[in-house]
């Protein structure tokens, strides 16, 4: 089974604001958010999948996800791309 690290994105306004998580099924959980049955914070918004990687391991995609959602400067390059 993969797994799979994304960062989803929605513009609100000019302001672009990002989600990161992780899944083993991205189609399903990118349904879930933009139906208000996914994580809390993306509730009432539409979101659009920004950056994906892919992993063999639960314990890997988690370690990837943990950087990503503490490293701004990562999440800011992919923002301007």
């Amino acid at each position: 089974m993969m797994f799979f690290v994304y960062v989803i994105g929605s513009k609100k306004k000019l302001k672009l604001t990002t989600y990161v998580g992780y899944t083993n099924n991205i189609e399903k959980r990118l349904n879930l958010h933009n139906t208000g049955k996914g994580a809390k914070f993306t509730r009432g918004r539409k979101w659009k999948l920004m950056y994906l990687e892919k992993y063999k391991t639960k314990k890997e995609a988690i370690l990837r996800e943990h950087y990503i959602k503490k490293n701004r400067k990562f999440r800011n390059t992919i923002k301007s791309k």
